[in-house]
């Protein structure tokens, strides 16, 4: 029988507009939670919308009215395999409008 895999759970907090969505979704890409094409997809809507530099973000901001200002409303999760981890992100909102939705996205990291 193989050894168990390590559960990761991760939860990215910081100011607004200081790349977290960017970032968790380079991550996770890097890291194989999320393929090429759909990448690619992104690259292409949102440089169609002006936005092209936000392709990651859009890894976990799925809301329209969050790609269409650029920034994180609510929490998003995100759980893939590495060979060796169970990984669980969380990317929380960074905007004071949205600390709540960023509280609750902290408390269900575990």
């Amino acid at each position: 029988m193989g050894k168990e895999k390590t559960h990761i759970n991760i939860v990215v907090i910081g100011h607004v507009d200081s790349g977290k969505s960017t970032t968790t979704g380079h991550l996770i890409y890097k890291c194989g939670g999320i393929d090429k094409r759909t990448i690619e997809k992104f690259e292409k809507e949102a440089a169609e919308m002006g936005k092209g530099s936000f392709k990651y973000a859009w890894v976990l901001d799925k809301l329209k009215a969050e790609r269409e200002r650029g920034i994180t409303i609510d929490i998003s999760l995100w759980k893939f395999e590495t060979a060796k981890y169970y990984i669980t992100i969380i990317d929380a909102p960074g905007h004071r409008d949205f600390i709540k939705n960023m509280i609750t996205g902290t408390s269900q990291a575990c």
